[in-house]
């Protein structure tokens, strides 16, 4: 019997499909080994080696796995094909006993056949320049967090942490936020002429005065534009007549994928995480059994093996037809700061579509499957052809446009529309097919519309524009955006309003006490910089030891100084009415480790203190039984209702419910943002809150 070693324990079904009776799957749900939980486990003094430890709930499952790595013929440790997985390989080979030489480890992008197969023929020695660059990362997060946390509990409040990602992650939502708050809108003025041509309209937009580019900036402006054109006609002075291509799409990385779901499923990181990898480690699938569809979900490259490109040029030429096969594959390139070590996210197979699974996959799995393979199919489809026609006039030296445009050949288009900001307001601004016109020729004048605007700020982050400003600015890596942009709002340092992030006061408070002890450290620059250095590690086989130690000795003399500071952003103690009732003093709220309570304002002389009585927040209906909701915490520190009658009513909601029931299918309704909206997530029922 031959043993293979995975992280997954969802693998297992779908890999042993390709395995056979001749091997048996173990899973290690994760890491086996880890730095302590309730220890530094660095060793600053003996070149930061870690100490490393037996996770606790991994013990029994150790012993197990070395009884069966001892029973077997042979042991192949496939766990996830990164850095991280590399890591735990490696924690897995030490734990029984293996020599760093020994080929052991086996890699798959894909749960398939033909990749299993392949990665049995060809095993390898673990590649311990992807584990020291895991290692450093380890190293470096967890220097952040043990020594630059307790300082802002000291500082700031109980129970806060930083990170070195997270924190910079966090400036990005802080500094967005100052930049509205900062802005001063200008003034402007659109104009838009409508022309008369026969029996069609033409909508013209101002461009120009004088033929320089030219917008009104006040009323004035457009008064004078009003006087000059009244009752005049309007000259066609140049007709520009074009044919233009849209190139596909690549397919995805775990970033962009992202960003899709929320823009066009509206799925959160969470949800869309959580689908991913169900599809990556298999699903049930009618008449097929539990079975992987996509490829390896973490990956910052868009490059994709010749024998899918193939497959799916077949497929295409087959459902399509040979018009829109292009005549050279297309070849995507994956950006120089990508780490690039497997594939992009693609379909397993084409045979499988998105309908045929339909029936057996949950919603999210489904939608999110379909916007995978419709992706990818787009990406190796001919280029949409259109063809486009530009017309200016002229009216009393007042230059207006218009600009039509028609697709002549859909080419990946008839699979897939890319998304764009501007999909939610108004289209993509051109007029559409436009009536014959020549140069020359004078039109009249229906009406002009004059409109006043503002300039905007900038919006502030979504989930999915977030991801894309850490992968464009280089901040963490693709398996890491996910947990990171949930932490901060788990943690109560940004929250989500609608489907925007807004950072929290303490958000704000946070970011402001770094910027002025650790400016040098958490910003986008330095941990771009630093996130190459771990790069360099694991291509480059540059010592883990001194990329940590060279971040040591800088970040060791910011900890000292803010350390010694006497500047506190510590909440000063609220006064309250009630009587120490050991000393006579009063009572003042305090904020502890385990949240506030009271406490004598005579301290130290009186350490009298005792718990806050009634501190709970009653916010909505209990739609069980009629009582209130209460406000609590879970342990992880995130929000949710409970009716007050518990434990004699048991009901439960993440977000406010009102009481009521949906009248489509009898859910509690719940309030989020300004609408009411049916709980159970594929109801549709939705009501605005008055």
């Amino acid at each position: 019997m031959k043993l293979v070693i995975i992280e997954s324990p969802f693998k297992r079904e779908a890999l042993k499909k390709y395995l056979g009776s001749g091997y048996e799957v173990f899973a290690t749900k994760g890491h086996i080994r880890d730095l302590p939980q309730k220890a530094f486990g660095i060793d600053l003094k003996h070149n930061f080696e870690p100490h490393y430890e037996i996770m606790p709930d991994k013990k029994e499952l150790i012993a197990q796995l070395k009884q069966k790595a001892q029973s077997a013929d042979e042991v192949y440790i496939a766990t996830d094909p990164d850095r991280e997985g590399e890591a735990i390989s490696w924690h897995v080979a030490n734990v029984l006993g293996y020599n760093p030489n020994k080929e052991c480890r086996i890699e798959f992008n894909e749960i398939s056949k033909k990749a299993v197969t392949k990665a049995l023929e060809h095993p390898r020695k673990i590649d311990l320049k992807l584990v020291d660059a895991q290692q450093a990362r380890r190293v470096l997060d967890r220097i952040v967090g043990y020594k630059l946390s307790p300082i802002l509990c000291k500082k700031i409040a109980p129970k806060l942490s930083a990170g070195r990602v997270q924190s910079v992650a966090l400036k990005l939502v802080v500094d967005r936020e100052k930049e509205i708050e900062s802005f001063v809108p200008e003034e402007f003025w659109t104009v838009t002429a409508t022309l008369k041509k026969g029996t069609s309209t033409i909508k013209a937009s101002l461009a120009t005065y004088n033929k320089v580019k030219f917008v009104p900036k006040n009323k004035e402006e457009v008064d004078k534009l009003l006087v000059d054109t009244k009752g005049k006609q309007f000259t066609i002075v140049g007709i520009k007549k074009s044919k233009t291509k849209s190139h596909a799409p690549a397919p995805f990385t775990t970033s962009t994928m992202q960003q899709d779901a929320l823009n066009k499923l509206n799925m959160s990181l969470a949800r869309t995480t959580a689908s991913a990898q169900q599809l990556y480690e298999g699903v049930d699938i009618k008449g097929e059994g539990k079975i992987a569809l996509i490829t390896y979900i973490r990956t910052d490259s868009v490059r994709v093996s010749a024998d899918a490109q193939n497959a799916c040029l077949e497929f295409i030429k087959q459902k399509y037809g040979d018009e829109y096969v292009p005549a050279k594959p297309n070849i995507y390139h994956t950006k120089e700061s990508a780490q690039d070590a497997h594939e992009a996210i693609r379909p397993i197979t084409m045979d499988i579509t998105p309908e045929m699974a339909k029936e057996t996959l949950s919603n999210d799995n489904y939608r999110l499957y379909k916007l995978i393979y419709e992706r990818f199919l787009a990406s190796q489809m001919c280029e949409a052809e259109y063809s486009s026609v530009t017309v200016n006039f002229d009216c009393e030296g007042y230059g207006f446009k218009v600009s039509g445009r028609t697709l002549e050949f859909a080419g990946y288009t008839k699979v897939y529309k890319e998304y764009s900001d501007k999909d939610k307001d108004d289209g993509d601004g051109l007029a559409g097919k436009l009536p014959k016109m020549e140069e020359g020729e004078m039109l009249d004048c229906e009406k002009i519309v004059p409109e006043q605007k503002f300039t905007k700020p900038p919006a502030r982050y979504t989930e999915a524009s977030l991801v894309k400003a850490m992968e464009e600015k280089g901040i963490g890596r693709p398996a890491t955006y996910s947990a990171t942009i949930t932490l901060l709002q788990s943690r109560h340092y940004t929250e989500k309003k609608e489907k925007y992030l807004y950072p929290t006061e303490l958000g704000r408070k946070i970011t402001a006490y770094l910027e002025k002890f650790f400016s040098s450290v958490i910003n986008v620059k330095f941990t771009a910089q630093m996130e190459n250095r771990l790069d360099d590690i694991a291509t480059k086989g540059e010592d883990w030891h001194n990329v940590v130690s060279n971040f040591w000795n800088g970040f060791s003399g910011l900890l000292g100084r803010a350390d010694a500071s006497s500047l506190t952003m510590k909440e000063p103690p609220k006064e309250t009415d009630i009587i120490c009732d050991k000393c006579g003093g009063k009572m003042v709220i305090r904020s502890g480790r385990f949240g506030e309570f009271l406490a004598c304002s005579n301290f130290p002389k009186c350490k009298n203190t005792r718990p806050i009585e009634n501190q709970v927040k009653k916010v909505g209906k209990c739609p069980e039984c009629g009582s209130a909701m209460v406000e609590r915490k879970s342990k992880r520190g995130k929000t949710f209702y409970s009716c007050e009658r518990y434990p004699d009513c048991k009901f439960m909601s993440w977000d406010i419910p009102t009481g009521e029931k949906c009248p489509k299918c009898n859910n509690p309704l719940v309030i989020k943002g300004k609408k009411i909206k049916c709980s159970n997530s594929t109801c549709d029922y939705e009501k605005e809150k008055e």
